[in-house]
């Protein structure tokens, strides 16, 4: 999946029409379609149960490809109480959308089957499982997938029992009205799917417009209040091309750009802009910058405009850089002050210059001012936060204790004395004796190369092989 992780290679989720005629229609093909009455019973009876197993092998082949293809998230979430819930975990605070969920399924015997034997490991990373959480809703998700996984064995037990019922089966009348039993129970069991099919559709369209995000590159997050410039910044920067406007929320999902410094591939993301409120109180957009920041290792560059023409004064900008601070933990900081040309802090006032320094003092990012319209310090802030980041990346790397490890696998052999008696090196006198090479010394032992500098050089003088 996307340079981690591709969700392009999901394959298309059928309608429940198309799936029903993609599967019949196959059955048809690839089994035998002439019998007779006066064939041997066995032979009829093993006539249709070949057309319903081979049915139900083909239903089976699509369910298994959908439910391996889509990313599985991970119910157990630490630091939260889980339930037993219909033979799977949920927690507390998901009851009441289970609930909501359940009421439109049909049987209760469906919804007990909903996740039986599905095991929602967690093969994506926490950043990828968290946004799908944003955008489409946990619940929502797995409970398209669970009735997908109930579908397959509901049809497995169907077939079982018709195939069980055709080997009683006296005629072949009977047996085909067995085998057209069996067939269109299957498909109803398939239609009841047509929800939760056009659902995983839709959300496979959607994760394969998803921004390729490498969780462990090294990455450059531009985060903020809207229109504080971070847009302009990452197209100066990179060879994105984001939209600008002057005004709030032109950035309404993540965007991706890339760029090359010391020799190294960076990956810079460019955040919706967010307010400062609760986090219950944010909306999807907002929810993916608050994502980003929780789950991805990189460096934070948050920026202010104290010009306040962003429609945010600078208090509020302080304001929200305390509560997204948590996100910030064990992460380098770059505060990056834009639109220089406009407002340099110097000339802020006295209140305003006192909640920057607080900043400072507690939390010791660093600073750096810019201005995207003249260009002044573009790069310079760039490299300062690449710096920043590769040298928290070396001081992550040391603190892991890897060096150590491989150092003890590492044995260096010296050899030990047994004696005290003396043992000179020994080099045989007709070596010592024997005349240094010297190119330039004429009474020399003629090499190969002087015969064919002498008879004409390379193209000309032939090795005499023969003598």
């Amino acid at each position: 999946m996307a340079s981690l992780y591709n969700f392009k290679k999901i394959a298309p989720v059928p309608t429940a029409s198309d799936f029903l005629d993609i599967v019949l229609s196959k059955t048809q093909r690839k089994t035998p379609t002439v019998i007779h009455k006066n064939y041997a019973i066995g032979r009829i009876r093993n006539f249709y149960i070949r057309k319903v197993k081979f049915t139900q092998d083909s239903f089976e082949e699509k369910f298994k490809a959908i439910l391996e293809e889509f990313p599985k998230l991970d119910v157990s979430v630490p630091g939260q109480i889980a339930v037993n819930f219909a033979s799977e975990s949920y927690f507390a605070s998901d009851i009441p959308a289970i609930s909501i969920a359940t009421a439109a399924v049909n049987s209760s015997h469906h919804l007990l089957a909903i996740s039986h034997n599905i095991s929602y490991l967690q093969d994506i990373h926490p950043f990828y499982a968290d946004l799908m959480n944003v955008l489409y809703d946990k619940d929502h998700y797995k409970l398209a997938l669970g009735q997908i996984n109930t579908a397959r064995h509901l049809i497995d037990q169907i077939a079982k029992d018709y195939a069980r019922l055709l080997k009683f089966g006296d005629s072949l009348y009977r047996c085909k009205q067995l085998k057209k039993a069996a067939l269109g129970r299957m498909a109803t069991v398939m239609k009841r799917q047509k929800d939760s099919l056009a659902y995983l559709e839709q959300v496979r369209q959607h994760l394969a417009r998803l921004p390729s995000i490498d969780p462990n590159t090294r990455t450059l997050l531009i985060c903020g209040y809207p229109n504080v410039g971070k847009s302009s910044f990452i197209n100066k920067i990179t060879r994105a091309d984001v939209d600008v406007q002057p005004y709030a929320f032109t950035t309404k999902s993540l965007f991706v750009g890339h760029m090359d410094y010391k020799y190294l591939r960076w990956q810079v993301i460019d955040t919706p802009g967010i307010l400062d409120h609760p986090l219950e109180d944010r909306n999807t957009i907002e929810m993916q910058s608050i994502t980003a920041m929780a789950h991805l290792r990189s460096c934070i560059m948050f920026f202010m405009d104290l010009s306040e023409q962003c429609g945010y004064s600078v208090a509020e900008q302080c304001a929200l850089y305390h509560s997204i601070k948590p996100l910030f933990a064990n992460k380098p900081i770059v505060l990056v002050i834009n639109k220089i040309d406009i407002m340099r802090p110097e000339e802020l006032p006295d209140k305003d210059k006192a909640l920057l320094d607080e900043i400072a003092r507690q939390d010791g990012p660093q600073i750096v001012t810019m201005s995207c319209y003249s260009d002044v310090g573009v790069m310079e802030v760039r490299n300062a936060a690449c710096d920043k980041l590769l040298a928290a990346r070396v001081e992550v790397k040391l603190k892991s204790g890897k060096i150590a490890d491989v150092v003890n696998r590492i044995h260096l052999a010296e050899p030990q004395a047994r004696d005290d008696v003396p043992r000179e090196p020994h080099v045989p006198e007709e070596v010592v004796g024997r005349a240094r090479f010297d190119l330039k010394d004429l009474s020399r032992r003629r090499l190969e190369r002087d015969i064919e500098a002498e008879e004409g050089g390379p193209g000309v003088y032939n090795v005499d092989l023969k003598s």
